[in-house]
């Protein structure tokens, strides 16, 4: 079992950037696979950007690739999404997810969210 806490949500200009932090804790993040999603205000839950369970691959939607990365500080259990030249479409609660295996299809931890505002 894990928790997940976001932090480092704001109000941004367009243009701006942030990065957004997942805390883990009871087990250490590193032995679980990584990854951030978003909603929107009216939509659903997207996928933006996974890490594997070993840290060392990476899956990123088309939408933000080359703007964001994801990481991990074992040391520091934590897990961090770097977001540059942010949109106004970039406006979504960001949540911070993780599972037991790179195989499992779906995320079965998730941490509460926090949001990001990018003003136009």
């Amino acid at each position: 079992q894990v928790q997940l806490v976001e932090s480092g949500g704001g109000l941004v200009p367009a243009g701006g950037s942030l990065r957004l932090s997942c805390s883990a804790s009871g087990r250490t993040a590193r032995q679980y696979a990584m990854a951030w999603f978003r909603q929107a205000p009216g939509n659903e839950r997207e996928f933006v950007v996974a890490l594997t369970w070993s840290g060392t691959g990476t899956v990123t939607s088309d939408s933000v690739k080359g703007r964001i990365t994801i990481s991990r500080d074992n040391a520091k259990n934590t897990v961090y999404l770097q977001m540059n030249r942010l949109k106004p479409e970039d406006t979504a609660v960001y949540y911070c997810a993780a599972k037991d295996t790179d195989y499992e299809a779906n995320y079965k931890y998730w941490g509460q969210g926090t949001q990001v505002t990018v003003s136009s």
